[in-house]
């Protein structure tokens, strides 16, 4: 006679089959409308991983407040006179935090990303002021909804790169990729990965680490994606799809010793 232990065990089984099923069914069915999926993983409504992987990734990880900082992200980058015409603070409409219960400054481990266009100084000398503001207005309209989507966040624009923070290293070096593989401002870009952990002074992340994926992205050549051996080391088995070249070791100014860095690139 069976165990009562064994037909609980089956039965779980069976149970967690069909759940599987139904999830695989669910991402399907939203992959057959790919802008629809693509609007809802970019404001975090789903997760991009959930949707590659349905089976074995949590189907939304952004919290309520993500979402709404995401969806008015997006919409200020497609219509920036939107936070003048609200008569609102976009700082303040960005970035209130009531959802984790943080109050003041904290630690926390993530993965910063620098990028970094390269010849813009040329670029604006020879253009002028006006394409040089058009060009990057095209270029965060770009990348934009691809950091979202990957659950990043966008913490400052510095004249024509990018301070990007993620919480997932994995997520972070796919949407390096294709940041890089989404530009079509005539341009090289170039993007720094480190994985550590930062200092969280307000809506900004600061520290020895920050500082080290800004030298990361400083050394990268044109069209590069150039990571330290602890993002390689944090992620593991590299995504789908991705490779990571072999490490040298580079001095940076203000940085003791060396680091190891790697180049990512897209396998075969």
């Amino acid at each position: 006679m069976p165990s009562l232990e064994g037909a609980r065990a089956r039965g779980e089984s069976a149970i967690d089959a069909i759940r599987r099923r139904l999830t695989q069914q669910a991402a399907d069915l939203l992959n057959e409308h790919p802008d629809f999926a693509r609007g809802a993983s970019e404001v975090g409504l789903i997760d991009r991983a959930w949707l590659e992987q349905p089976t074995e990734r949590p189907i939304r990880t952004a919290t309520s407040l993500d979402v709404i900082r995401r969806f008015l992200e997006r919409s200020i980058e497609q219509e920036p006179s939107l936070i003048a015409n609200m008569g609102l603070n976009a700082i303040q409409l960005l970035n209130v935090d009531t959802d984790d219960g943080r109050t003041g400054d904290a630690r926390q481990v993530a993965t910063i990303a620098f990028t970094d266009l390269e010849g813009f100084t040329s670029f604006t000398s020879r253009e002028g002021d006006r394409a040089a503001r058009e060009l990057l207005e095209q270029h965060h309209r770009a990348v934009g909804p691809v950091i979202r989507s990957r659950g990043g966040r966008i913490v400052k624009k510095l004249g024509d790169g990018l301070l990007i923070s993620f919480g997932a290293p994995e997520a972070a070096v796919l949407a390096a990729l294709e940041i890089d593989e989404t530009n079509e401002t005539g341009l090289r870009l170039r993007v720094g990965l480190h994985h550590g952990e930062v200092e969280l002074l307000g809506d900004d992340v600061i520290g020895h680490d920050v500082n080290l994926a800004a030298r990361v992205a400083d050394s990268a050549k044109g069209g590069e994606v150039l990571a330290t051996t602890d993002v390689r080391s944090a992620i593991g088995t590299p995504p789908a799809g991705v490779t990571f070249g072999r490490a040298r070791r580079r001095t940076f100014k203000g940085v003791d010793g060396s680091v190891l860095v790697c180049p990512v690139r897209r396998a075969g």
